[in-house]
């Protein structure tokens, strides 16, 4: 409580949050402003029966589900990094960029990304455009119509990832994080009033015991986001003129998570590719098209398929992006180069190859951890048979680890300015 009075009480502070929630406000109002001619009605049941539509449709914060402006939320930015991240394994430039060139390389990396983020909202757009005409819950749409409607679709997208950018400068959080959180936490309150509108009495114990696997799921969810293996380092001492430096002892943070969400998201790009791929191929056949699209709609909507295949997809992600990121025989050089060691073990290959061992015995439970996590809804949906009472772990995850990392960001704030009064 003193350190929400202390916020509010420091000026600098107080409008960088207003600047935030003045820029997630837009963010809202563009995601109720659809695009014309659509069948509510239809949308509405297409995505409560397509289960990667539907997540899909949180994930933007209800802005699929109005089919706004803005439906794709930052779902294109978010796949043009990871194909850039995708790319430092294969081209040396990109890696040298990101690593290697510091905060410049880095905002060059973005400046790319941002780049390539336009040609895929473009494809997304008009891939989503065409399924659901498909499903006739848009008009069929002449050339010139369907060219605007992506147009306004992807510039959408860009105006979203300009907003993030500018809210990540107010140095109280990530900025492409909280719409993403902002979109989430919005479709609460019309959850909370499904759940009291559909309430049976006769239920009563499933209630409780739905309440108590959230607390227990949300509890879950800090722990293992918050969890680290701390590895002790040491530094050797070093005379430097009259002064001696080093000779201390520290520890090296591996998260249990290490790879956040980002399989996750990865995994449901992947389960798409086939929905676009039926919309591709009616170029060549329509006919084609509409048995390729019922076959794959059949085969997702089974929900013990479906839930398989996430949760594979999702382990093999978490590995993927680990190695991705996570670079053993890089901290092991630039250990050495700082003249530190892990204590009982060999500066250099053997320091990487131990650091290896580790990181693949913890990413392990963190990929189980984060399968479960992604296929909690239909785990619910299949113990209780009520479709409504769904934990949204994957919605659960992003929601606890952006509101973790801004009450961090906002905590360092605090104390810098208690530093500088001092």
């Amino acid at each position: 409580m003193n350190k929400l009075l202390q916020i509010f009480k420091i000026k600098d502070l107080r409008n960088k949050i207003l600047i935030v929630a003045f820029f997630l406000l837009c963010f809202r109002i563009m995601a109720t402003i659809p695009i014309p001619g659509i069948n509510l009605a239809r949308l509405k049941d297409f995505l409560n029966t397509n289960q990667l539509f539907g997540f899909l449709n949180i994930f933007s914060g209800g802005a699929l589900e109005n089919l706004s402006i803005v439906m794709l939320g930052v779902a294109p930015y978010i796949t043009a990094t990871i194909i850039m991240q995708l790319l430092t394994m294969i081209f040396p430039k990109f890696k040298e960029m990101y690593y290697e060139e510091g905060e410049a390389g880095r905002a060059k990396f973005n400046r790319y990304s941002r780049y390539l983020t336009v040609p895929l909202a473009a494809l997304q757009g008009y891939g989503f455009l065409n399924i659901l005409a498909s499903q006739n819950i848009l008009p069929s749409l002449s050339t010139f119509a369907l060219i605007q409607s992506v147009i306004v679709i992807t510039a959408g997208s860009m105006i979203l990832v300009w907003l993030g950018e500018l809210i990540t400068e107010q140095k109280i959080g990530n900025g492409v994080s909280l719409l993403i959180f902002a979109g989430i936490v919005s479709s609460l309150p019309k959850t909370f009033r499904q759940i009291i509108t559909a309430y049976d009495p006769n239920q009563l114990p499933t209630y409780l015991t739905f309440l108590i696997v959230a607390i227990i799921v949300i509890a879950g969810v800090v722990f293992i986001n918050e969890g680290e293996r701390k590895v002790p380092v040491a530094y050797a001492k070093r005379v430097r003129g009259n002064k001696m430096y080093g000779g201390v002892s520290t520890y090296l943070p591996l998260k249990v998570n290490q790879a956040g969400v980002i399989p996750i998201i990865f995994a449901i790009s992947v389960l798409l590719f086939p929905q676009f791929f039926t919309q591709i191929s009616a170029i060549i056949s329509k006919d084609l098209s509409l048995k390729l699209n019922e076959f794959v709609t059949n085969f997702f909507n089974n929900i013990y398929i479906y839930s398989v295949i996430y949760f594979v997809l999702v382990v093999i992600f978490t590995y993927f992006y680990t190695a991705i990121t996570f670079d053993p025989k890089e901290i092991s050089k630039n250990l050495q180069r700082a003249g530190g060691f892990i204590i009982g073990i060999r500066p250099g290959t053997s320091t990487g190859e131990y650091l290896a061992k580790i990181i693949h015995r913890i990413t392990f439970w963190g990929a189980i951890f984060l399968g479960i996590i992604a296929i909690l809804p239909n785990i619910t949906q299949i113990v209780t048979g009520i479709t409504i009472l769904t934990i949204g772990g994957t919605a659960l995850l992003i929601v606890v680890a952006v509101a973790l990392d801004t009450a961090r960001q906002i905590n360092s704030q605090l104390v810098m300015r208690e530093y500088e009064e001092f």
